[in-house]
């Protein structure tokens, strides 16, 4: 994955609902007769929340990218990489034999070429209309874990996320900010930010954890706004969050811009710098975000 541009690949990643149980062929089969599918993800964040369930797929797009966006869990050292998320290698896809493919509607050109590949399902987390992007990933986790016989793991990961942001909801308390009002966003260039609004994965982090979101203008399905950063200064009380990565030059720029320089949390300092988080991943997303944003806010929980 590139740095960040308007509406790239991952700006469109959409997740997806797959319901119903899947019969898997016997390759997928463990000696001990217990079932563990050989899965291909298409997307970050239900290859993500495939790792966290202990079921790592075995291949996926674009996985030197995995550092800039999604960080951790880690990607498995002998994964396999199927080219550009935009187009992945067919050919390599059908060579690896998989007993399944998990992918998004972005791929839905494809679709009928992967289903004569092996037993795919679509996920749709990030799609019409806008909605609680981190309840439907608690959903699609759900699903996911239904159709490769990990509901325990499924269960115990969404248990995880829970038990998490209540712990940093406290700690918010325990130290006086609850309340406190954030912008998060990330840099398109020096004059343009995407802006994640209420019901973005990140915006329902920020309910869970008792904080509030200072943007309050609609958002797009996808749970973000792209606007100059001149239109920041409508929240003059909030403190601004934004996400690595972000390019050098862009830095430079902003620190030698009046514009910027002009806006409230500049003037006042109230700037925060927070490592990659995937903006489009699932539940893991979702709690790698909370971590790191109780981090910088006062040392809360890095665990979780």
């Amino acid at each position: 994955m590139s740095a960040p541009a308007p509406l790239s690949r991952r700006a469109l990643l959409c997740g997806g609902l797959a319901a119903g149980a899947l019969a898997l062929p016997q390759s997928g089969r463990t000696a001990a007769g217990r079932g563990r599918p050989r899965v291909v993800a298409l997307d970050f964040g239900l290859a993500e929340t495939l790792i966290e369930m202990g079921l790592p797929p075995i291949a996926v797009p674009d996985p030197q990218t995995w550092a800039d966006w999604v960080v951790e869990p880690p990607l498995p050292a002998d994964i396999v990489n199927l080219g550009t998320d935009r187009e992945p290698n067919l050919e390599l896809l059908a060579a690896l034999r998989p007993d399944l493919i998990v992918t998004t509607p972005f791929l839905g050109d494809i679709t009928p070429v992967l289903e004569r590949l092996a037993p795919t399902r679509t996920f749709s987390v990030y799609a019409p209309p806008p909605g609680h992007l981190f309840d439907r990933s608690v959903t699609a986790t759900r699903e996911l874990a239904a159709l490769v016989d990990r509901e325990s793991a499924g269960e115990a990961l969404i248990t995880r996320a829970h038990m998490l942001m209540e712990e940093i909801r406290a700690h918010i308390a325990a130290v006086d900010l609850t309340g406190h009002s954030l912008l998060i966003v990330q840099f398109l260039d020096a004059r343009h930010v995407r802006v994640f609004g209420r019901g973005s994965l990140f915006g329902d982090v920020l309910d869970r954890c008792g904080l509030r979101n200072g943007w309050t203008r609609p958002s797009n399905y996808w749970g973000f706004s792209t606007v100059g950063i001149e239109e920041l200064s409508q929240s003059p009380t909030s403190s601004l969050v934004y996400l690595e990565p972000i390019a050098p030059d862009t830095l430079a720029t902003l620190a030698a811009s009046p514009l910027w320089n002009s806006l409230p949390f500049v003037k006042t300092g109230r700037i925060y710098r927070l490592p990659p988080a995937l903006m489009f991943g699932m539940v893991p997303s979702a709690m790698r975000f909370a971590r790191q944003l109780s981090r910088v806010l006062g040392g809360g929980p890095s665990h979780g």
